[in-house]
C-alpha cells in the first residue's frame, strides 16, 4: 500500500511523530512538503528552506520518500504518485473543505481512500510559531523578512500607514483570492500622509523627531517591515546623521528622492522643483551605505526625471549611476495618468537592473494592475496614500451628518460599533 501525507509545519512535535508512525504502519509512506511559495500563498512566512524541511522529514523513521508539493491542492502530486491512502487532518475551513473534495474525487479514479485524523490544537509548536511571529517586533527580523521577500517573491505589496491604527490595518487585512490568501507585505510611512495627519503641509515641515515618533507608534503594534519616505534626505551630512536614528528606530528601508531645494509634493504639476546632480546624489547614497550598521537595511533611490520632464534617457542614466553607488533598489516615479512612461523605463531597466529591485508607486496611473507591473519587471508596488485619502472623506461625512441632524443617530451607519472598536485593538 502506498500512503501519502502532506506536512505543512516547520516545527515537529510529538503529535506529528505519532501521525507519521500511524501513516507508516499503513504502508510505504511518502511525505509531501509544501514549497516556500505555496506556504506564502497560504499566508505563512517560511522560517527554513525547502531542502532543510525535506531533510528533516527524510530523517524520521518510517518515512520512505519525501517530495515537494508546489500547489496548495493535492491533485498534481496525487496523479503523479497514485497513492492508495491519503492521510489528512480533519480541521475545517472553506479552503480545506474544497481541498478535501478534490482529494476524494481524484482518489476515486483508482479506488484510493482518504483517511482523516483528529486535528490536535494548542500544542507547543503552535505557541512556538506564535513566538516566532511575535519576533517580527524586532528590527532585524523585519529587515531580514523584507530581504527575503525581495529575493523570493515576484511581488512585494506595500500600503501606506500613518499611525498605529492604520499600521494594524496594514498588518491584519487579508482577503481570499481564488483560494489563496492575499495580504500586504509591509508598510510605507509617507511624508505626505504623516504631514497631513498632523495637519501640516508636505514641505518637510514635520521635524525628524516627530517622524520618529510616528514610526515608533506603528512599530509598537505591528511586525511587518517598514519602508520610510525620506524625502530628499537633506544635505549629505544631515542624511548620514539622521540615518543612524532611523536605522535604530526599526525601519527596514528608506527611499530618498533626487531633488533639491524646498520640498514640494511630486504629484503637483509644475512644482518648480530642481533635480539634484547625478554626482551629488550618488555620493549621498555612498555615504548613507557607509553610515548604516545593519547589512539588511536598504537605501532605495527614487528617480524624479519623469516628474520633472527630464526624460527617459536621464532616468536611465541616473538609475545606472545610483546602482553603481550602492543603491539597494530603484524607484521610478510618474505623475501621468497613463503608465506609458513608467513602462518605457521598465523596459530599459530590465536590461541592466539585474537583481536590484524596481519599485513603482501607481497613484496616478492606477488603472494598471500589480500583475502588469510585475510583468514589466517591477518587484515592489507601493499603494502610497490610500488609507489617509479614504479616511478623510468618511470622517468629514460623519461630522457633516451630526451637524445636519443635531444628533449622531444618522451617522451610526457610517461607524463601527463601540464593541468592534474595543475588540479591534489587541489587549
Amino acid at each position: 500500500m502506498k500512503v501519502y501525507l502532506v506536512m505543512t509545519s516547520e516545527i515537529i512535535h510529538n503529535a506529528h511523530i505519532k501521525l507519521i508512525n500511524k501513516a507508516a504502519e499503513m504502508g510505504e509512506l511518502t511525505v509531501g512538503v509544501y514549497t516556500n511559495q505555496v506556504l506564502e500563498s497560504l499566508g505563512r512566512v517560511p522560517i527554513m528552506s525547502e531542502s532543510d524541511r525535506m531533510a528533516i522529514f527524510s530523517s524520521i523513521k518510517g518515512v520512505s520518500n519525501v517530495v515537494l508539493q508546489d500547489e496548495a491542492g493535492y491533485e498534481k502530486n496525487l496523479r503523479m504518485l497514485k497513492p492508495d491512502i491519503v492521510i489528512r487532518g480533519d480541521n475545517k475551513s472553506t479552503r480545506l473543505e474544497k481541498e478535501r473534495q478534490i482529494i476524494m474525487d481524484v482518489l476515486a479514479e483508482w479506488g484510493g481512500q482518504l483517511v482523516e485524523v483528529p486535528y490536535t490544537k494548542g500544542l507547543p509548536a503552535d505557541e512556538a510559531i506564535r513566538n516566532i511571529s511575535m519576533q517580527g517586533y524586532l528590527p532585524e527580523v523585519r529587515r531580514r523578512k523584507l530581504n527575503y521577500y525581495l529575493k523570493n517573491r515576484p511581488l512585494v505589496r506595500i500600503i501606506e500607514a500613518h499611525n498605529g491604527l492604520t499600521g494594524l490595518i496594514a498588518e491584519k487585512t487579508s482577503v481570499d483570492v481564488n483560494g489563496q490568501a492575499r495580504s500586504f507585505d509591509g508598510m510605507w510611512i509617507s511624508s505626505l500622509c504623516d504631514s497631513t495627519a498632523k495637519g501640516k503641509p508636505d514641505i518637510e515641515l514635520v521635524d525628524h523627531s516627530s517622524r520618529l515618533q510616528t514610526i515608533q507608534e506603528i512599530m509598537d503594534v505591528t511586525t511587518k517591515p517598514i519602508i520610510l519616505d525620506g524625502d530628499s534626505g537633506g544635505l549629505i551630512e544631515h542624511f548620514v546623521h539622521n540615518l543612524k536614528s532611523i536605522e535604530r528606530s526599526g525601519v527596514s528601508a528608506i527611499i530618498i528622492e533626487d531633488k533639491i531645494g524646498l520640498k514640494q509634493n511630486s504629484l503637483i504639476v509644475d512644482s518648480g522643483q530642481n533635480q539634484d546632480s547625478i554626482e551629488n546624489f550618488a555620493e549621498k547614497i555612498r555615504q548613507g551605505k557607509k553610515a548604516t550598521m545593519s547589512r539588511d537595511f536598504s537605501i532605495i533611490a527614487r528617480i524624479e526625471s519623469l516628474i520633472l520632464g527630464n526624460g527617459l534617457e536621464d532616468a536611465v542614466e541616473r538609475a545606472k549611476a545610483y546602482i553603481n553607488a550602492g543603491a539597494d533598489g530603484i524607484m521610478i516615479h510618474s505623475n501621468k495618468k497613463a503608465p506609458d512612461e513608467v513602462f518605457a523605463f521598465c523596459d530599459e531597466y530590465v536590461k541592466f537592473g539585474g537583481k536590484i529591485p524596481l519599485v513603482a508607486v501607481p497613484t496616478t496611473y492606477n488603472t494598471v494592475t500589480e500583475e502588469e507591473l510585475v510583468k514589466r519587471g517591477v518587484r515592489v508596488v507601493i499603494h502610497a496614500n490610500h488609507l489617509l485619502r479614504s479616511a478623510f472623506p468618511a470622517m468629514k461625512k460623519t461630522a457633516e451628518a451630526i451637524l445636519q441632524h443635531g444628533r449622531s443617530l444618522e451617522a451610526d451607519e457610517m461607524c463601527m460599533s463601540i464593541k468592534e472598536i474595543l475588540t479591534l485593538i489587541p489587549g
